[in-house]
């Protein structure tokens, strides 16, 4: 009986090639199974607007109803513009609704509306009230359409609407939330918008370009210790009934729905501030009260990030307050309120790891630089979504780097942002950065890594091809253009062309990055000091068949090939262009090696002859962090693509016995672990062969780094212990499980404390062979710990079991949100899957659920949907053409070294 049916006894396990194929793309499975259960993307904003009275109405007329057509649009007329939203909401937290009215100046009365109950709406102009014969909650839009008797003419018109929502079940809009605190289960009230989600807490004009200035009011509980938050600063607060009262906040600036807040909690507050081009602003961090000891560095780090930023774009920072709450889910640049998941706001030193210290410190500056990028100006459509997330993802890493100088960020850049999305966008089901999106189930899909990552990426590119003084020069001529305004990605594209001059065209370049998706291939031949390029579409399926066609630059691009050789980085610009053959350059006299693409801050990828490969792995010493970095990465990932062997890379990873870098072992470790998972199950001999190199060639580090931690060790030495420790472990290095198991077995013996940074990989490897009596107690620690961080480490070490029951009963215990929230469902699911014993109980429970059947029209799952089917066609290829070649390699090279 499958476990969708209620029951967990032994089954027929799955052969192991199914296995193998089932652990490697199992996480896109259940990422898209999630999205099409409805589960909707991490929103974040909310707010009321008033309409400008110069745009030609659409004269609706006194009598009937929109024709079929207008109900169907997505896109609101372009003749109504908001001016003010006066709104006030109502939250009821017993009952969990709310009420509300909001009032605005407008002239045409079409506007987004959501699950919500209208009950009354009134239209004035000039203080004379126009009849209204018919309001229309069209579904189908998600609008709201008013009739009045007489033609809507161009002007100001006052309209108020009363209208109710629920604030239960539901993660978007307004919505109701709870955390378990000392004085039991405490009831909060919270806001999600992004992207169109505020029209479910208010009729609005939730779309980025409607911008508009709020004054909002909001109802709180008299008790003292409840406090309503909102983008601007409280103006007053007003008994409302006996257990009541309201608070009215300041008019804010201009701004786009999605950026609007709305809190009703009993969080309280650390204070610090930060020096605003002289003048001082106060910055709060707010969480619940047993969290409180926790928001220290948040506020520290927050207050070097935002200082670095109004230096470096030359603007200060535009609101009087800035407010970081602790948040239920995801992270959101609410303007002056920006929200946070607890596990990227809260550390400390004593009680988490140099993991969760990185991910709050880049989480932070990340949505900090929103106030200008997304905040200040604001894309005009959805399209170009990557000008305020792309953006803040290449500017967190100089924002952090700003406050943490020693962290190596711009090396880390690599690993965290640039090579996730060099494998995505070498698939397929990759998408072009500027796309046309219409509906909200396309505009949810590209929140995502192509936005995010490639976007980020590019604009590293784009500022190292036209210099750091000549980028942020430009940043600042278009963030003052455009304030408080939108603006398209030819706009910004156009500010740094006009401080480069017009030697050579920007947008040629970068439209060949933004409107095709993925990236070139560069094949180098070699003839003297001669180097010829010539470029193709990379792809990780070279068999893949598409249409050139289908973009209009024939999959080419314009691309800044850079070098560096011993004697040091090329300076001059060498633009290979789309329209190009082939390009040749000349290697630098009295060099005696050349790497393409240094410190790879270009977005593409370069294949040479063997004899350059050979070449550059003599030198490997010599390379930067960064290049090290690039030519593991560069290597498995051609390999896998089928354009090198796999010897080359594995040959590589001998070099790694002297590598003692934090990046370089990232990328050897992601590399080296995937290869084992196909090989796992398929040859027991050649698997323990490779594990056995794995673990000759990790040694050296292993013990360099030691488990043995001192107050000297510097962030990046730290992260390093943990990557190289965990490799260690995972292919049986026999000193580092014994460490792990004896470790844990103090711990869950007598509860001694442990590493912040190693706890994770003693929970992880110490349960891996626990009893049920033992696996029980660690259960018991999960329930009663209280951090949302060392949670998700403890049920990561209970998915570690090598017992089938045992994780059988983790996966009903899911099911209970008073055991695993709700937001760390998939995330235990796939911690078990990463099981080798749970990968089968995983893959039943997907089945059980059969998404693709149950929701034929994916709606904003359809995405990962056709990236879940590439992945699983991907591994099945793998296995096919390179696992006999890898098996040889193991049985020639590493079973000899070992």
């Amino acid at each position: 009986m499958s476990l969708c049916c209620g029951a967990a006894k032994p089954r027929k396990r799955p052969s192991r090639t199914v296995a193998v194929l089932v652990s490697c793309c199992l996480f896109l499975l259940i990422v898209c199974a999630c999205l099409l259960a409805a589960l909707v993307f991490v929103g974040k904003h909310i707010l009321y607007n008033h309409p400008h009275a110069r745009h030609v109405a659409r004269n609706l007329q006194p009598v009937g109803l929109p024709t079929e057509t207008e109900r169907r649009f997505w896109r609101l007329p372009n003749d109504t513009r908001p001016v003010l939203y006066d709104l006030t909401l109502l939250p009821d937290l017993a009952a969990g609704e709310f009420r509300g009215f909001v009032t605005g100046h407008r002239k045409d009365l079409v506007l987004h509306s959501k699950d919500l109950s209208i009950a009354e709406v009134v239209v004035r102009k000039e203080g004379r009230v126009l009849q209204v014969v018919d309001v229309d909650e069209s579904l189908v839009g998600e609008v709201v359409i008013i009739t009045t008797r007489e033609k809507i003419f161009p002007g100001v018109y006052y309209v108020f609407i009363r209208f109710g929502g629920n604030l239960k079940s539901r993660l978007t809009g307004f919505y109701q939330s709870q955390y378990s605190g000392s004085n039991g289960v405490r009831q909060i009230a919270t806001s999600k918008f992004e992207p169109t989600y505020a029209r479910q807490a208010f009729p609005c004009f939730d779309e980025p370009n409607m911008k508009s200035k709020y004054i909002v009011h909001l109802l709180k509980p008299k008790n003292a210790s409840y406090i309503a938050l909102s983008n601007f600063p409280v103006n007053k607060t007003e008994s409302y009934d006996e257990t009541h009262e309201l608070v009215t906040f300041d008019e804010t600036v201009s701004m786009s729905t999605y950026l609007s807040c709305f809190i009703v909690s009993d969080f309280t507050n650390t204070e610090t501030s930060f020096n605003n081009s002289g003048v001082t602003i106060p910055l709060k961090v707010y969480a619940s009260p047993e969290n409180l000891d926790k928001t220290t560095y948040a506020g520290e780090v927050g207050k070097k990030a935002i200082e670095y930023y109004v230096n470096y774009f030359g603007m200060p920072y535009p609101l009087p307050k800035l407010a970081i709450p602790d948040f239920v889910s995801g992270a959101m640049e609410h303007w002056g309120l920006v929200t946070f998941r607890e596990t990227a706001l809260l550390y400390t030193n004593t009680t988490h790891s140099t993991s969760n210290k990185q991910r709050v410190a880049t989480v932070v500056a990340h949505e900090l630089a929103h106030s200008w990028f997304g905040n200040l100006v604001t894309m005009d459509w959805w399209n170009d979504l990557w000008l305020n997330e792309g953006f803040a993802s290449y500017i967190e890493y100089k924002g952090v780097l700003a406050a943490e100088p020693t962290w190596g960020m711009l090396d880390q850049f690599l690993t965290a942002e640039l090579h996730s999305v060099l494998s995505l966008d070498a698939t397929l089901s990759s998408h072009p950065i500027v796309q046309t999106v219409v509906t909200p189930d396309q505009i949810t899909e590209i929140f995502d890594t192509i936005s995010y990552n490639k976007g980020a990426s590019i604009l590293r590119m784009l500022e190292s091809t036209v210099g750091e003084e000549n980028f942020q020069k430009g940043v600042t001529n278009y963030l003052k253009k455009y304030a408080y305004s939108n603006a398209v990605t030819a706009n910004f594209l156009t500010e740094i062309q006009g401080v480069i001059g017009n030697s050579w065209d920007v947008a040629e370049m970068m439209n060949t990055f933004t409107v095709q998706m993925g990236y070139p291939l560069l094949t180098v031949s070699v003839d003297g000091d001669n180097y010829t390029l010539t470029q193709s579409r990379f792809l990780k399926d070279p068999t893949a068949s598409y249409n050139s066609s289908e973009s209009i630059y024939g999959y080419k691009w314009t691309i800044p090939v850079t070098y560096v050789t011993d004697l040091g980085k090329s300076t001059d610009l060498i633009l290979f262009k789309y329209s190009d053959d082939k390009i040749t350059i000349q290697k630098p006299t009295g060099a005696t090696w050349i790497k393409f693409n240094y410190d790879q801050v270009g977005y593409y990828r370069v294949t040479y002859p063997d004899q350059e490969w050979n070449n550059l792995f003599s030198n490997y010493e010599s390379l930067s962090t960064s290049d090290r970095t690039h030519l593991l990465e560069e290597l498995f990932s051609l390999a896998e693509a089928g354009r090198v062997e796999y010897s080359l890379p594995l040959n590589l990873t001998k070099k790694l016995e002297q590598e003692i870098d934090y990046t370089p072992w990232c990328v050897a470790s992601s590399g080296l672990k995937n290869i084992l998972k196909y090989l796992n199950g398929s040859s027991s001999i050649q698997e323990e062969t490779l594990k056995a190199y794995v673990s000759k060639i990790v040694t050296p580090a292993y013990q360099n780094l030691t488990w043995d931690e001192s107050e000297g060790d510097g962030h990046l030495r730290k992260l390093t212990r943990i990557e190289v420790l965990s490799l260690a472990c995972s292919v049986g290095h026999t000193d580092c499980l014994l460490e792990a198991e004896s470790q844990f077995n103090t711990w869950i013996d007598n509860q001694t404390q442990l590493s912040q940074d190693l706890r994770s990989l003693i929970y992880k490897y110490g349960m891996k062979n626990a009893s049920e009596e033992t696996w029980q107690k660690m259960l018991d620690v999960y329930k009663s710990e209280s951090d949302a961080s060392e949670k998700l480490k403890l049920v990561n070490g209970l998915a570690n079991v090598q017992n089938e029951t045992l994780l059988s009963s983790l996966i009903e215990l899911c099911k209970n949100e008073s055991i695993v929230r709700g937001q760390d469902y998939f995330s235990v699911m796939q911690y078990i899957s990463s099981n080798p014993v749970g990968t089968s109980l995983v893959w039943d429970w997907v089945r059980c659920r059969n998404s693709f059947a149950m929701y034929p029209n994916a709606g904003a799952g359809t995405a990962n949907r056709a990236k879940a089917l590439e992945t699983v066609q991907n591994n099945i290829r793998w296995l096919a053409q390179y696992k006999a070649a890898v098996e040889s390699w193991v049985n020639s090279t590493a079973g000899g070294s070992t």
